[in-house]
């Protein structure tokens, strides 16, 4: 709802947000987090004056009324919204929504690609408090969200470079690691998705160390016009989301870099079952 009325402004419009706001006698903050999909309850009348301002045709705007209506319905995983830590829905929606990612993981296996046994021992660590009825939910929600990656129709392309370090470091026990080692491996054959190992000798690619990064696209639309590229930042303390053209630019190079350094997807296949074997 929010990128489709962004969308409407910048394409129709030179008007900034503050603009738009001034002209609906709105507050600068209302409208912007209408664009950022956090509206709250809009009413129909406030859409079709929204309309107006931002010179939208009438069966746009009925379209964007048939979105507002559909920002109540539930999606799959508001079923685990008790579950689903702060701003992650907010991922979730753009991962369910992506045509391709790009993931950078410098200490574990992400959530995309972990085995329900591996997920599980991090789960007892980070919700020690959780009741086994939660931690079986967690892991549902986490199966739920790997369907993207593997459906027949239409799966997301990931290409994944994962660090070495999240090869050897032990989560669970020796039989968990080896069973999420050999499912990496399996996953890896799929024609959608790449995964690569950047290897301790590599070094530090970009001179420094850099943090786990998602670089989400989005699929253009009938007329050609797909939503911006969002980098999803992920860190102990809280998430970024950046759309600015220069981060992204900056992500693109840098992951570009990471890819580069790391070993070839033959390679790393080879490494995930060689260090399975060795842990089985």
């Amino acid at each position: 709802m929010g990128r489709f009325i962004r969308r409407q402004r910048e394409e129709n419009t030179s008007l900034t947000q503050a603009e738009v706001a001034s002209q609906m006698q709105w507050s600068h903050s209302k409208y912007s987090r209408l664009e950022r999909g956090e509206p709250g309850k809009v009413l129909d009348r406030d859409l079709t004056a929204l309309g107006e301002v931002l010179e939208i045709t009438e069966d746009k705007v009925a379209a964007m009324i048939d979105l507002a209506h559909q920002v109540a319905e539930k999606t799959w995983y508001n079923t685990f919204n008790d579950l689903i830590r702060q701003n992650l829905d907010v991922y979730m929606r753009l991962e369910t929504d992506a045509h391709a990612m790009e993931i950078f993981r410098p200490d574990l296996v992400p959530g995309l690609f972990q085995t329900a046994d591996y997920a599980r021992a991090l789960n007892r660590i980070y919700f020690p408090k959780d009741s086994e009825e939660e931690q079986d939910r967690r892991i549902e929600l986490k199966l739920q969200r790997q369907k993207i990656i593997t459906r027949k129709k239409s799966p997301v392309s990931v290409d994944l470079v994962l660090h070495e370090s999240a090869v050897h470091s032990m989560v669970g026990n020796e039989a968990v690691m080896a069973a999420q080692l050999r499912h990496l491996a399996d996953l890896s054959t799929r024609p959608n998705i790449s995964i690569r190992i950047l290897p301790f000798k590599a070094g530090f690619p970009l001179g420094m160390a850099v943090g786990p990064f998602v670089i989400l696209d989005f699929k253009p639309d009938v007329k050609g016009v797909a939503d911006p590229t969002v980098i999803y930042v992920e860190n102990f303390t809280g998430d970024a989301y950046l759309e600015g053209e220069s981060d992204v630019d900056k992500y693109r190079k840098a992951f570009a870099m990471i890819q580069h350094a790391a070993l070839d997807v033959v390679a790393s296949r080879a490494l995930l079952r060689q260090v399975a074997r060795r842990d089985s």
